[in-house]
């Protein structure tokens, strides 16, 4: 790592649907669901996002839209309020969040329309009270200028930083200092560390290893044997402290991607998720082919009359397992596609790609 830095990392508080709330003076305690036509159950889109009224029925984004309603139906059965998502609303209350995140960072990254990280590590002076003066402050601005909650997390690198965001939300600060970082991963669930997928948690907990510290306590060379010198590698420096701790505002053009045109306009999301499906999985197999991890996905949707958006979102760490990549795909697909419209081209593509000699992270054993 180039130096101790000083990285926060801030992510909005359930954004769309906070935003969709302020616009339509609506009661944030009534669950809202964001989405498709649910059709009172019948629907076959998917959630794009939800309040956290609608969280505590377990409803999430990318769910199926008749599951959503299953479990907490609209009027007159039950409370649940279900609206189309206002994709403009959301762009001009992004803008107007990074503005107020940029103007204090050395260096700034927009990781996606809702979360960004900030390098403070001069404007602070190195000092970590400072840092979470800061983020208190860069809270209360965002809530007081635009009636948003946010939730911060501050760390030496970008992994403990982004996990750190998590930690107290909504409307929390976490914050944990380069001396920190080994209590922060004790007892701490692999499952939990962005890089370690649901499947890839399994695997390990198969071999008794279901805790960072538990996996930095075998060393490198024993967890090796079970995982890979790669993996093994990564993880302990996960919990040193170790990972990378750069911020960057400019991107490699570099990429890897793939696009479909259907035959004819597309109507069916579900069609269109499983030709998503089919371009991620072609995209993983030739960046891996290739001995190389992004740290950027995106997804870019082309309607009828040749309107495109692409959306991105970026993670802490540098990746190429096919798990992580769909993951991603599928909720900026939820997030950012119009059900309203028919769809006449999909396509995935990574960036911020990365050779092996600098690759952050993947458990991947079956290559060793």
């Amino acid at each position: 790592m180039d130096g101790e830095r000083i990285i926060i990392h801030c992510d909005m508080d359930a954004f769309f649907a906070a935003v969709e709330t302020l616009h339509h003076d609506l009661d944030p305690e009534v669950p809202l669901i964001l989405g498709s036509d649910p059709q009172n159950g019948r629907g076959r889109g998917i959630v794009s996002t939800c309040n956290y009224a609608a969280r505590k029925y377990g409803i999430h984004s990318a769910m199926a839209i008749s599951e959503a309603w299953r479990r907490c139906p609209g009027a007159p059965i039950g409370e649940g309020m279900y609206m189309r998502s206002t994709r403009g609303l959301y762009r001009r209350a992004s803008r107007k969040v990074m503005e107020i995140l940029a103007t204090e960072a050395d260096r700034f990254e927009k990781a996606s329309v809702d979360e960004a990280y900030l390098d403070i590590t001069s404007k602070v002076d190195g000092d970590w009270d400072s840092a979470l003066a800061l983020a208190r402050e860069l809270q209360s601005r965002i809530l007081q200028r635009l009636g948003l909650s946010s939730s911060f997390g501050i760390g030496p690198t970008r992994i403990v930083a982004k996990m750190s965001s998590e930690e107290n939300k909504p409307a929390g600060i976490h914050m944990v200092r380069s001396g920190e970082v080994m209590n922060f991963f004790a007892d701490r669930p692999t499952r939990e560390v962005p890089g370690i997928s649901p499947s890839s948690a399994n695997r390990l907990a198969e071999w008794g290893i279901e805790t960072m510290d538990e996996a930095y306590a075998m060393g490198e060379l024993a967890l090796a044997r079970v995982t890979s010198e790669r993996f093994a590698k990564w993880a302990i420096r996960v919990v040193e402290g170790e990972t990378s701790n750069q911020v960057s505002p400019l991107r490699s053009r570099k990429s890897i991607g793939k696009e479909y045109t259907f035959d004819k306009d597309q109507t069916d999301m579900q069609i269109v998720i499983e030709k998503l499906a089919i371009l991620i999985d072609k995209v993983v197999d030739r960046m891996r082919g290739m001995g190389i991890s992004a740290r950027v996905a995106e997804v870019k949707i082309r309607y009828a009359g040749f309107e495109t958006h692409t959306n991105h979102r970026s993670i802490p760490v540098a990746m190429d397992e096919g798990e992580i990549f769909h993951r991603l795909a599928r909720r900026l697909f939820a997030q950012n596609c119009d059900f309203d419209r028919p769809v006449r081209l999909i396509g995935f593509r990574v960036g911020g790609l990365e050779m092996p000699d600098t690759k952050q992270t993947t458990l991947d054993w079956e290559e060793e």
